[in-house]
C-alpha cells in the first residue's frame, strides 16, 4: 500500500508556527510514521527526514510520535505539550495528526525542551530533550492507561532570601532510583509517582537540605514551590503546595492562565476561589470580579461599555459563552452548571485578548469560558 507521493517520500504535514519564529524558519517536516507503518523504528523516521529536500538547516528538529502504552498503536489527534527549558517562550500545545505524529523545527535559541502527550484523561511521562543545532531527535511518547494509579509532581526551587531560581538542585523521592535536577529556571518534573504521601528530598551545595511530605493524587498534578535557605544561615525553608486538576491541564487552562495574567489579557477564576466565596451563580461571580461585564440571568453576559456596530442597531455587545469548550448559542451558562460544579473560569474582554480556540465572529465581544469538574 503506497502512502507517499510516488517517489518513496511521505506526504507533507500542515505547517506549525511557534510564537517568535517566521513560517519560513519554523516548518513542520514530512510525516514518517504513516509511511513506515505502525511500530516503526524512530531511527527509520530520522532517515526519512534526512531524505527530504526541506530541512531545519543548522537548527534542531523534533520528530514526535504519540502511541499507546504498548508502543504499537498510534493515537490520532493526541495533544503534544512542549515547554522550553531554557528559553522564555510561550509553550507549545498542538494536536498530532491522524498518525499520532508531530514533526517540527525548533527555535534557534532553544537548547532544551520538556514534552509530554495528553489524550482524554491519559497522559505520557515527561521527556527532557537536549537540543543540539543541526541534530534530528526522534521522541516517542507513550500514553499511560487511565486506570494506572500514578501521579505527577512539578515544582520550582528558589533561594528563600533572594527569590532567585536555584539551578542543579537534586530532587528525589522514595521508590525511584534516579535523581532529577532543577533547570536554570529552578523547575523540575517527576512523573509516574505512586499515589499517596511521599517524602520529597531537595539538596544543593551551599543550602540546607530539605525533606518535605507531599501528597500525590490520581488525576491531579501536585505543584510545589520550594524556598531553600542558605547554609549555615538559619532561615526556615518555605514550601507551598497546590493541586491542579489534570483535566484543566489537558485543556490548556493553566498555560492560558499563566500567559493571560502575565500580559493582563484575561481574568481567571479557580475552584478554590469559588469554594471560598460560595457565589449564588456563575454569572454573578463573573460580574463581581470583572466590573465592565453585566450578566442577566438566562440572557448571558454583555460588555457594559461596548456596542455592536450600527448594522446591529447599536445593541449592547453580547459575549460568547463556552461550557467545557462547547459554544452555548442563545443560552446562559447558569442554565447548565452550578458554581459548585465549576473547576475554572476564563474571561476575555474583546477579540484582541482571545486565544485562538475561542476566537471567531461569534466572539467579537469577548468570551466567558467555563470548565466543569
Amino acid at each position: 500500500m503506497s502512502m507517499g507521493n510516488g517517489r518513496g517520500l511521505p506526504r507533507p504535514l500542515k505547517r506549525l508556527r511557534v510564537p517568535g519564529t517566521t513560517p519560513s524558519r519554523f516548518r513542520v517536516l514530512a510525516s514518517t510514521v504513516l509511511l513506515l507503518g505502525v511500530g516503526a523504528d524512530p531511527a527509520l523516521a530520522l532517515q526519512a527526514l534526512e531524505a527530504r529536500d526541506e530541512s531545519c538547516g543548522d537548527r534542531a528538529s523534533l520528530a514526535i510520535t504519540v502511541r499507546d502504552d504498548s508502543g504499537q498503536i498510534p493515537i490520532p489527534h493526541a495533544t503534544v505539550a512542549l515547554r522550553w527549558t531554557d528559553a522564555v517562550r510561550r509553550p507549545v500545545r498542538e494536536a498530532a495528526d491522524v498518525g499520532g505524529e508531530l514533526l517540527l523545527c525548533v527555535p534557534p535559541d532553544a537548547a532544551g525542551a520538556t514534552l509530554w502527550a495528553e489524550f482524554a484523561d491519559a497522559s505520557s511521562e515527561e521527556q527532557l530533550v537536549v537540543l543540539e543545532p543541526g541534530m534530528k531527535h526522534a521522541v516517542e511518547l507513550r500514553l499511560l492507561v487511565a486506570d494506572i494509579r500514578t501521579g505527577r509532581l512539578i515544582g520550582r526551587i528558589l533561594d528563600a532570601r533572594t527569590g532567585r531560581p536555584v539551578a542543579a538542585a537534586a530532587v528525589s523521592v522514595p521508590y525511584r532510583a534516579e535523581v532529577v535536577d532543577s533547570n536554570r529556571m529552578g523547575r523540575f518534573i517527576v512523573s509516574g509517582l505512586p499515589v499517596g504521601e511521599l517524602e520529597l528530598s531537595v539538596r544543593h551545595l551551599g543550602y540546607a537540605p530539605l525533606t518535605h511530605a507531599v501528597t500525590v493524587r490520581h488525576g491531579f498534578t501536585t505543584e510545589v514551590e520550594i524556598g531553600l535557605s542558605a547554609d549555615p544561615v538559619e532561615v526556615a525553608p518555605l514550601v507551598a503546595t497546590v493541586e491542579r486538576p489534570r483535566r484543566l491541564e489537558i485543556k490548556g487552562f493553566y498555560e492560558r492562565k499563566y500567559w493571560g495574567e502575565l500580559t493582563g489579557l484575561g481574568t481567571f477564576i479557580t475552584a478554590d476561589y469559588i469554594e471560598r466565596w460560595h457565589p449564588n451563580s456563575i454569572g454573578r461571580l463573573v460580574a463581581d470580579l470583572v466590573p465592565s461585564i453585566r450578566c442577566h440571568g438566562g440572557r448571558g453576559c454583555i460588555l457594559a461599555n461596548s456596542r455592536m456596530s450600527a448594522g446591529f442597531s447599536n445593541r449592547p455587545c453580547p459575549m460568547s459563552v463556552y461550557l467545557d469548550g462547547i459554544l452555548l448559542r442563545g443560552a446562559s451558562v447558569d442554565e447548565f452548571a452550578l458554581p459548585i460544579e465549576v473547576a475554572g473560569i476564563e474571561v476575555y474582554k474583546g477579540p484582541a485578548s482571545l486565544p485562538a480556540e475561542f476566537s471567531g465572529s461569534a466572539s467579537r465581544c469577548g468570551a466567558v469560558v467555563v470548565w466543569t469538574k
